[in-house]
């Protein structure tokens, strides 16, 4: 800008610029917009396409005109119903008998000829809320009707024919006015009312009422089978559901304190119950189940009389074994088309009928249960001394002796479901029974191990042959688990809604299947052999625990088990040979005990004693070499063995003897090239742990005694390890070994106040560090160094502390300033000393 110019032509030259910017700005702009399309072309063309911006969407409204206009209808009709409560409960007492009537009059009708004016012009929502007001009037209606004219009428009895009455004339309303969905729906559930209404205005009793629920139960089962309308079989569901579950509790509380009454009412109600799971084949299920469930209450009632109290339970579970096997082999109801006339039940009768037996014997086995966990657990709650011999005089509480039977029933019932959680289930139940036996009979002390050792051997045979009880499942038991519905062993598509014919069939058709994943993953064999080992298991436990009562039980269990777990070691597979051979070492270690403490050696010999069972295991272990079962058989051998260590800790002279021997059992398994690392290592710490002990007992307070049998064994694995591989640091083959007797030797020289140790240390660390410098290596010569340094140390201490008390004040900060000056002035070349240090350590080894 040129300010000497006039205004004029300085604005001229001001307009060019800007033109020649403006230009220049477009062309930089258009040429940004192509890069822009050449570099990010997915996202540039479609604003290209679009030049306009999109329109704005309109904001959805929050409710639709439809919802809108149900809930100003829903509240008009609650205000208008609300209105006309208080109208005929205040307001009435304030008009005259005709201003009455021809209120009520008028109002009703208007509010239920209103509707067909409503829907003839399209208006159904609006229709709906004034029909539902008219119902609402009609209530009043009646309600007026009986304050006024019949005042002195029952009240449960006029509600009972109002009821009756409001229905019919609202079924009536419903149906000339089909388009209105409230009328019908709300006529059955005033038709729900008359007859238990009736019987309660007739005092009839809780029977009575039963009955009266399960009459209109069934009146809606009929509406709920023949009814047009979706809405009027819901509510008669319902009802039905309410009133007849109702008669059905009734009946079963009845079963139990007058059976007699409640048996005809329980017997009415599974045959509605049976008549619908045929009619209705979704409900069929659920219907069968309590009609089963009804059957089994009138049976198991009427039995209870004529039996003891402690054969009740036994009655009902027998009754519901009969349901579900009547069930699931008879014939009774007709086959769907197709089948040839024959009449089997269906398959969800079978299947809630099996269900309802199986639900009470489940309820009948939990009861039966206690016995069970008390022949197991009762053991192991000992209250007196071991081989004190009070079993016999131990109170136990009193079971009911006919628990084991049911028991046994339940595992009859289950064993010949070719499945395989039933065959399962009747094995758990049968040792069930067998554990039960000597709490619930109450047998004597001398029969009790000897029925435990039968169980244990029973389970243990089982566990390793687990096809004796497999046996008789589908030939492929595992994919048969995981068969479609309706496609299982023995039954094809034609039968899997009728049934089939009784027989096995049928209970393999019921029986319910396992996921296809769990089936491929354990095969039946696989699955019994582990659930018969954990009973044996169990039993074994009980067993030794039961035994301790008297000496000569504890042999004699201990010996049978011992014999037991050694066959299944030998004759099993896989993991249960495993844990038979770790029962059979744990046994024959309890017979070393017992053997031990009946001699009455204490804790400390028996400890000692013990260490031959460790012994033993290795010499098992070198027989049996690579042998899956050598490593369980040792290491128990060896846990055993540490038990035993443990024992003697309280008599320190045998506590060394005992470390010796078992160095000695490590040695020995060291010569084992497959257990050479592990036992090698075992023996030099027991063998080191011996010799501590000992020094121990012998009162030597020397710390080189107890450091340098360490020191010697290291260095020479130390150099082993050099020579095997020279390239091996020297802080990893000799630093643990010098650091061990150095460390401790130190401490004890700055303790020690005799010249004689500081010298033995100092040549000592001198030679450990000429050694490290004449063969390079790090770590003697920094750990020598450093302990010939601090013996030095030690040594010149007293007399440096002489002389600084003896100089004057003022000479150590000169000294300490004469030193930074050299230290100053000679920097550099300490820096090039300390690399050339550095270096020279770090080639070490």
């Amino acid at each position: 800008m040129d300010s000497s110019l006039p205004p004029a032509e300085e604005l001229v030259l001001v307009d060019r610029e800007l033109a020649r910017i403006d230009a220049r700005r477009a062309q930089l702009l258009a040429r940004r917009d192509w890069l822009l399309r050449v570099l990010y072309p997915q996202v540039t063309a479609p604003v290209a396409a679009a030049p306009f911006p999109a329109p704005p969407v309109p904001p959805r409204p929050e409710a639709t005109p439809r919802s809108t206009q149900n809930v100003l209808l829903t509240l008009g009709g609650v205000l208008l119903t609300v209105a006309a409560l208080v109208f005929t409960l205040v307001s009435w007492g304030s008009m005259g008998i005709g201003g009455r009537a021809a209120v009520l009059a008028v109002v009703t009708s208007g509010a239920l000829l209103a509707p067909v004016v409503l829907l003839r012009r399209g208006l159904a929502s609006t229709a709906e809320s004034v029909a539902a007001l008219g119902l609402v009037l009609t209530l009043l209606d009646a309600y007026a009707l009986h304050r006024v004219a019949l005042a002195d009428t029952d009240g449960l009895a006029y509600a009972a024919v109002a009821s009756a009455v409001l229905a019919g004339v609202w079924t009536a309303y419903g149906s000339a006015l089909p388009r209105l969905r409230v009328p019908l729906p709300a006529a059955v559930v005033a038709a729900q009312l008359p007859l238990p209404l009736g019987v309660l205005a007739a005092e009839g009793g809780a029977l009575a009422f039963a009955w009266a629920a399960l009459a209109m139960a069934v009146l809606d089962l009929v509406a709920v089978l023949r009814a047009g309308v979706p809405a009027v079989r819901v509510t008669a569901g319902v009802g039905a559901a309410g009133l007849g579950g109702w008669a059905v509790l009734t009946g079963l509380v009845l079963s139990v304190t007058a059976p007699g009454r409640a048996a005809p009412l329980l017997l009415a109600a599974a045959a509605v119950l049976l008549w619908l799971a045929h009619r209705h084949l979704p409900t069929a299920l659920a219907s069968a189940a309590a009609a089963g469930l009804a059957i089994v209450a009138t049976l198991g009632g009427l039995l209870r009389p004529v039996l003891p109290e402690v054969w009740e339970v036994p009655g009902y579970a027998l009754c519901a074994v009969a349901v579900a096997a009547v069930a699931l082999w008879g014939r009774g109801a007709v086959e769907p088309a197709g089948s040839g006339g024959r009449f089997v039940p269906s398959r969800g009768v079978r299947h809630g009928l099996a269900a309802a037996g199986g639900g009470v014997l489940a309820l009948a086995v939990a009861w039966a249960l206690p016995p069970v966990v008390a022949g197991l657990l009762g053991p192991l709650a000992r209250t007196t001394a071991v081989w004190s011999g009070a079993h016999a005089e131990r109170l136990l509480p009193d079971y009911p002796a006919t628990a084991p039977l049911v028991l046994l029933l339940a595992a009859a019932a289950v064993a010949v479901v070719p499945r395989l959680w039933a065959r399962c289930g009747a094995l758990a139940l049968v040792w069930g029974v067998l554990t039960a036996l000597p709490v619930s009979l109450g047998l004597p002390y001398a029969l009790t191990p000897v029925l435990q050792l039968l169980t244990v051997t029973a389970a243990l045979a089982l566990a390793v042959r687990p096809a004796l009880l497999a046996r008789g499942l589908p030939a492929e038991a595992a994919p048969a688990e995981a068969a479609p519905p309706g496609e299982g062993p023995g039954e094809g598509p034609g039968e899997a809604e009728a049934g089939g014919d009784a027989g096995p069939g049928a209970w393999a058709g019921w029986a319910p299947r396992l996921p296809a994943s769990a089936a491929r993953r354990a095969a039946p064999e696989s699955v019994v052999g582990r659930l018969a080992y954990a009973c044996g298991l169990g039993s074994a436990v009980g067993a030794v625990a039961l035994g301790l009562d008297t000496r000569a039980t504890t042999f004699a269990v201990l010996g049978v088990l011992a014999v037991l777990f050694g066959g299944v070691a030998v004759l099993g597979t896989g993991g249960r040979r495993l844990i038979g051979a770790v029962g059979a070492v744990l046994a024959v270690a309890g017979l070393v005990g017992a053997g031990a403490a009946a001699a009455q050696w204490g804790a400390a010999v028996s400890g000692l004693v013990l260490l031959a069972v460790p012994a033993g295991t290795a010499a098992v272990g070198a027989r049996l070499r690579r042998h899956p079962v050598a490593v369980a058989v040792e290491g128990t051998g060896a846990a055993v063995g540490l038990c035993g260590l443990g024992l003697t800790g309280g008599r320190p002279a045998l506590l060394a003897l005992a470390l010796a021997l078992g160095g000695v059992v490590a040695a020995a398994t060291a010569v084992r090239p497959e257990r050479r690392v592990v036992a090698s290592w075992a023996a030099a710490a027991l063998f080191l742990l011996a010799t501590w002990v000992r020094l121990a007992v012998w009162e030597v307070r020397t710390p080189e005694a107890y450091t340098l049998p360490v020191t010697v064994p290291a260095l020479v694995v130390g150099a082993l390890r050099r020579r095997r591989d020279p390239a091996a640091s020297s802080w990893t083959a000799y630093g643990p070994g010098l650091a061990v007797t150095l460390v401790p030797s130190l401490v004890a020289v700055w303790a020690d106040p005799s010249w004689v140790r500081p010298l033995l240390l100092g040549l000592a660390a001198l030679a450990v560090t000429l050694l490290g410098a004449r063969f390079r290596l790090q770590a003697p010569l920094l750990l020598g160094g450093a302990a010939l340094a601090l013996v030095g140390l030690h040594e010149l201490a007293p007399y440096v502390v002489q002389v600084v008390g003896a100089l004057p004040r003022w000479l150590p900060p000169a000294l300490a300033g004469l030193l930074l000056l050299a230290v100053g002035a000679t920097y550099e070349q300490r820096l090039r000393d300390a690399r050339r240090l550095r270096e020279r350590l770090g080639r070490m080894r």
